[in-house]
């Protein structure tokens, strides 16, 4: 019988995810000993679509800045949808950074 821990002394790091509760009130997080598996492989992809839309909003953004006839509503939406990508990677830097951080 194998144990869920390699080592004891050692055990792994949990692993922040990139979704929430249902309530969207609290982090997941993963704690495995292995490399892959099926949950890690679905975070894995959802991080990426979330790099990859950020790269794209950031795309939009410059276009909307530097067309004079974006108005302030329009401005105002994209700030909020810029600030949603942003809180994404910072997650995913987090999660990617060694682990599981609590801030206040």
């Amino acid at each position: 019988m194998t144990t869920p821990f390699p080592s004891p002394s050692i055990p792994p790091t949990p692993r922040l995810l990139p979704w929430t509760t249902p309530d969207g009130d609290k982090p997941c997080y993963l704690l495995t000993d292995a490399e892959g598996g099926y949950l890690s492989d679905r975070a894995d992809r959802m991080e990426a679509v979330q790099l990859d839309m950020g790269k794209g909003l950031l795309e939009h953004a410059q276009e909307m800045v530097d067309d004079p006839a974006t108005d302030t509503r329009q401005l105002r939406f994209l700030s909020v949808q810029l600030g949603a990508a942003l809180r994404d990677a910072v997650r995913i830097a987090e999660s990617r950074g060694g682990g599981a951080t609590a801030r206040g």
